[in-house]
């Protein structure tokens, strides 16, 4: 099926997914929160895909099928990633129109400091601003399988509504988390914290076979803790992280530089 028709065609429509699946909590909940703010369109893979980040399926075919319809919301769940999620919705659902925002989470766990360049939620967070659609990500800093996000509801729809009454630069999208909290401190516009995962990979036994198996664990390290303007400073003091992202990855300091300093000599 491509294209959708709502009743009232007048209403925004906002294209949602995640990278938990269709039936985690967190993609449940959003939709509640979102569904007074437009017509909704969901499509999230079957299953947990966390970890995706910008992954595209490429060796198999991808399906998806309705799995839900209730007045102003069209639910889909998709055996590929989350890009592929964005990427196959924008084409089958939006053929002639594009969506006017695209939300990606509610996220079970952190995709704070350089856990976004891991993330599958904001893969496809990423996806929809490659396609320029105003792409949000939000993420709390909680696996529980059954978190506890009604702290978030009210912060979501205004960061939602703020998206939609504003516009952003071209290539741009937000990466928003919660600390696992009862209420919040605020909201704190942040940039990415600096640091890195330290023993990642976690021994678990020896097979029969002679192949070692880890499992994949570890704990961040922040580089720079005491740096109040980031988003890992935020979360760990209360407070709501919004990270203004960009799919832009050219390094224009080295750019500069290179143009003007380097001197590449050829024999």
């Amino acid at each position: 099926m491509r294209g959708l028709k709502f009743m009232n065609e007048n209403r925004p429509t906002i294209f949602i997914s995640n990278d938990d699946g269709v039936g985690a909590k967190g993609i449940n909940v959003l939709i509640e929160f979102l569904r007074p703010l437009g017509n909704l369109v969901v499509m999230a893979p079957d299953g947990p895909r966390s970890g995706y980040a910008c992954a595209i399926t490429t060796v198999k075919n991808v399906t998806y099928r309705k799995v839900r319809e209730d007045e102003g919301l069209s639910v889909y769940s998709c055996t590929g990633t989350p890009c592929d999620c964005v990427k196959l919705g924008l084409q089958e659902l939006f053929p002639e129109r594009k969506p006017d925002l695209m939300v990606a989470g509610i996220n079970h766990g952190d995709n704070s400091a350089v856990n976004v360049h891991y993330s599958g939620t904001m893969g496809g967070v990423i996806e929809g601003c490659l396609k320029g659609v105003p792409s949000i990500g939000f993420s709390l800093c909680d696996h529980d399988l059954d978190a506890d996000f009604s702290p978030l509801k009210d912060y979501i729809v205004a960061i939602t509504k703020a998206v939609m009454k504003n516009s952003m630069p071209v290539g741009t999208c937000l990466n928003v988390n919660f600390p696992k909290a009862g209420k919040f401190n605020g909201i704190r516009i942040c940039r990415q914290a600096k640091g890195d995962w330290s023993d990642e990979w976690q021994f678990v036994e020896r097979r029969p076979d002679g192949e070692a198996e880890f499992k994949l664990k570890g704990h961040f390290l922040c580089g720079e803790p005491e740096m109040t303007d980031t988003d890992k400073w935020a979360l760990d003091n209360g407070f709501v992280a919004i990270t203004p992202t960009t799919i832009d990855m050219t390094a224009y300091e080295l750019f500069r530089e290179m143009r003007s300093k380097w001197d590449f000599e050829m024999e």
